[in-house]
C-alpha cells in the first residue's frame, strides 16, 4: 500500500540520516579536526554536536530498529549508552579545589567519556564469550573533595556497563571531604537508589583525612562479594570491562587484575587512547606504564592477558586472598608505593599481576592532586618502607635514586615489624628472584660506591649539575640536590650524572666524557662501545682525574660565570673533590 511504502521511505532516510549524524559525532571528537577550528566555530561546531545527539535519541525511540549489529558505525550497545549519557549528564561540573577556581564543562563535553571509551580496543575483544557463572564484583569507589557529577557519572558507568548479575554493590569511601554537595546532595543519591534497590549503594564516611590507601582498604572491608574492585571516583568503565577480568580470578583466585587504562583530559574531557602496557615502576618507586614483555607481543594475541611487575594504582582482586597477602600497607602515609609494594608483594609471595587489554577503564589523570600540592615527602617515605621490607641488599637502590644516605637517614618510616613478619609467614621470594623473572627490564646498579652530590672545596654551595638537557654539558650551579645533581661513581669508575635510568627500554644514564679537553655528557653504552675518554680516578677528597688523558676536572675562575667558577678539564692542580654518600662496604676495601 502507498502507506507501507511511505513508511519504508521514511525508514530508510532515517537509517541513513541515523547513520550520518552516527558519523559526524564520532569524528567530531578527533583532534585533527578541532585543533583547525577557530574558538567561535569551535562553539558552533559543538553546539551542533549537541543537537545532533538530540536528533539521534528522537529517531532511536521511533524507530530503534534501524540500530543493528551489522552497522559499521554503530550498535544497540554504543547508542543506549550515548542516550544514556545524555539523560544522565544535564551540565558537569568539574571542581578542582587546587586550582584557583571552578571549570564549567558543558554536557556535550562530557559525553566524550561515554562515545569514545567504547570504540577504544572493542574491535578485538568482541568476539570473545564469557560463563554467565563468574563471581560477583563489589566496586569500591574512593574520593576526596571529587565532583559530584564525576562520581556520579561513575557509578552510571559502573551500573550500565556491568551485567546486573554481577555487579552485586558499589561502595563509596569519602576520605572526609569539605565540599558541601559530597553531603546531603549526595546522600540523597544514594537514599533514592537504595529505596528502589535495597542495599545497592554503600556510603563509608572518614571521620578524619585516611588518605588514598587507607580509604582502599575501608572499601575493601565493607564489601561482601566474592571480588573486590578497588578504583578511584574519577573513571568509567567500557563495556565488557568485567568479564574478562573476573573470568582470570576465577581461574586462579591468585591473580591481581589490572584492566588497561586511557586518559580522560581532565580540563576537556578529551579522551586520549592509551596504548596497550604493562605497569611497572622506577628506583623511587614512581609508577610507570610499560612495553609489554617481549613474549607477549611474540604469542601475536594481542587480547591475551600482559603479565606486569606492578600496578598503577587501581584493581580487582579476589576479596579473601586480598586478605591473605595483606591488604595494603596501612602503615604508609596518604599514597604513592602503595601499588609498586603490592606488585611486587604478590610475585614474591606466589601470586601474579596482569593487565588485560579487553577490559577497558578511561581514567581522569588530574592536574592537582587532591591531598597535597607535593607528593614527593610521602612517596619517599613510602618507597622506604618497601625497600626495607620486600627488596633486601637493592634496597640501596631506592636510597640512591632519592639520594638518601642508607644509615641515619633522618626520615621515619615507622614500624615496619608486622611487614617484615607477614613476608616470613607467607615464604616469600627475593627480590633478585623478583628482579630476573618478572621485571629483568629493570637496570641494575650493584657497582655504585658512591652516590649524591658532588662539589669542590674551592666553592661548596656550587655542585656539579647537568645543565640544559639537550647541551649535554654539565655545569657549576647553586647546590639544590634533586636529580640534575644526582651523581653516582661506580666500580668500573663510571660517573653517572642526573636521573638513575630505570629500564633497559629507557634511554642510558650519562656518563661525564672528556671530549678533546672538554667535560661532556654522553650516554654511556654508546661512549664504552666508542672507546671514549670515560673511566675517572676518583677518591674522597681528592682529585677526578681522567683515567685515559690524565686530566682533572677542576674549577677556574671565570668573570662570565655568574657564580664567578666554570669547570674545565685541565692538568690536575689537587683540588678536592666531595661526594654525600660513600657505600663503605664497598669504597676503598
Amino acid at each position: 500500500s502507498d502507506l507501507t511504502l511511505c513508511h519504508l521511505l521514511l525508514t530508510t532516510i532515517n537509517y541513513y540520516i541515523f547513520n550520518l549524524i552516527v558519523l559526524f559525532i564520532r569524528s567530531s571528537y578527533r583532534k585533527c579536526i578541532r585543533e583547525h577550528l577557530s574558538p567561535k566555530l569551535l562553539l558552533v561546531f559543538d553546539f551542533i554536536q549537541a543537537i545532533s545527539i538530540l536528533i539521534l535519541y528522537i529517531i532511536y525511540t521511533h524507530y530503534p530498529k534501524l540500530v543493528s549489529e551489522r552497522s559499521v558505525h554503530c550498535d544497540v550497545q554504543w547508542l543506549s549508552q550515548l542516550i544514556h549519557s545524555l539523560l544522565v549528564s544535564k551540565k558537569l561540573l568539574w571542581s578542582d579545589q587546587h586550582a584557583r577556581g571552578v571549570k564549567y564543562i558543558q554536557m556535550y563535553q562530557s559525553l566524550n567519556m561515554s562515545l569514545m571509551i567504547f570504540i577504544f580496543g572493542f574491535h578485538r575483544c568482541r568476539n570473545i564469550t564469557y560463563p554467565l557463572n563468574l563471581p560477583q564484583v563489589s566496586v569500591v569507589f574512593i574520593f576526596v573533595n571529587e565532583a559530584l557529577s564525576v562520581i556520579l557519572r561513575s557509578i552510571h558507568s559502573a551500573v550500565n556497563r556491568t551485567p546486573s548479575h554481577l555487579l552485586k554493590e558499589i561502595i563509596l569511601v569519602d576520605d572526609n571531604s569539605n565540599n558541601s554537595e559530597l553531603k546531603e546532595k549526595l546522600q540523597d543519591f544514594v537514599s533514592e537508589t537504595n529505596s528502589q534497590h535495597p542495599g545497592f549503594i554503600k556510603m563509608v564516611r572518614h571521620a578524619k583525612q585516611e588518605g588514598l590507601i587507607r580509604s582502599r582498604v575501608s572499601g575493601w572491608r565493607a564489601a561482601t562479594a566474592p571480588v573486590v574492585a578497588l578504583f578511584d571516583a574519577h573513571v568509567e568503565f567500557n563495556a565488557g570491562w568485567a568479564e574478562p577480568i573476573l573470568q582470570r580470578i576465577k581461574e586462579d583466585r591468585t591473580r591481581i587484575i589490572s584492566p588497561s587504562f586511557d586518559n580522560i583530559k581532565y580540563d576537556t574531557f578529551e579522551i586520549e587512547e592509551y596504548p596497550l602496557s604493562a605497569q611497572g615502576f622506577d628506583w623511587e618507586l614512581w609508577c610507570r606504564y610499560l612495553n609489554p614483555p617481549k613474549l607477549w607481543w611474540h604469542k601475536g594475541n594481542k587480547t591475551a592477558p600482559i603479565q606486569s611487575p606492578a600496578l598503577i594504582g587501581c584493581f580487582v582482586v579476589d576479596r579473601l586472598y586480598f586478605e591473605e597477602i595483606g591488604l595494603l600497607d596501612e602503615g604508609m602515609e596518604v599514597y604513592g608505593g602503595e601499588n609498586v609494594e603490592l606488585g611486587i608483594r604478590v610475585w614474591q609471595c606466589g601470586g601474579s599481576v596482569e593487565v588485560l587489554p579487553c577490559s577497558r577503564t578511561a581514567h581522569i589523570e588530574r592536574a592537582h592532586k587532591p591531598y597535597t600540592e607535593d607528593l614527593t615527602s610521602h612517596v619517599r617515605r613510602n618507597a622506604l618502607r618497601v625497600a626495607e621490607v620486600w627488596m633486601d641488599e637493592f634496597k640501596s637502590h631506592v636510597y640512591m635514586a632519592w639520594n638518601i644516605p642508607l644509615e641515619d637517614s633522618g626520615i621515619d618510616i615507622g614500624n615496619i615489624s608486622e611487614r617484615k613478619a607477614l613476608r616470613k609467614r607467607l615464604q616469600c621470594k627475593t627480590f633478585r628472584w623478583y628482579l630476573v623473572n618478572i621485571y629483568p627490564e629493570m637496570r641494575m646498579y650493584s657497582d655504585t660506591i658512591a652516590y649524591g652530590v658532588l662539589k669542590n672545596s674551592l666553592k661548596k654551595d656550587l655542585c656539579l649539575d647537568q645543565g640544559p638537557d639537550n647541551d649535554n654539558v654539565p655545569i657549576l650551579y647553586l647546590c639544590h640536590g634533586m636529580t640534575p645533581q644526582n651523581v653516582y661513581y661506580t666500580s668500573t669508575q663510571h660517573l653517572h650524572i642526573g636521573l638513575l635510568s630505570p629500564t633497559m627500554d629507557d634511554d642510558d644514564n650519562k656518563c661525564l666524557v672528556d671530549v678533546n679537553s672538554r667535560p661532556c655528557l654522553i650516554e654511556c653504552s654508546y661512549a664504552a662501545a666508542k672507546r671514549m675518554k670515560l673511566h675517572w680516578l676518583f677518591t674522597q677528597g681528592g682529585s677526578i682525574q681522567n683515567k685515559k688523558s690524565k686530566r682533572c676536572l677542576e674549577l677556574v675562575a671565570s668573570s662570565d660565570n655568574e657564580f664567578g667558577y666554570q669547570l674545565a678539564l685541565q692538568k690536575c692542580t689537587g683540588q678536592k673533590w666531595f661526594i654525600t654518600n660513600i657505600t663503605l662496604f664497598r669504597y676503598g676495601k
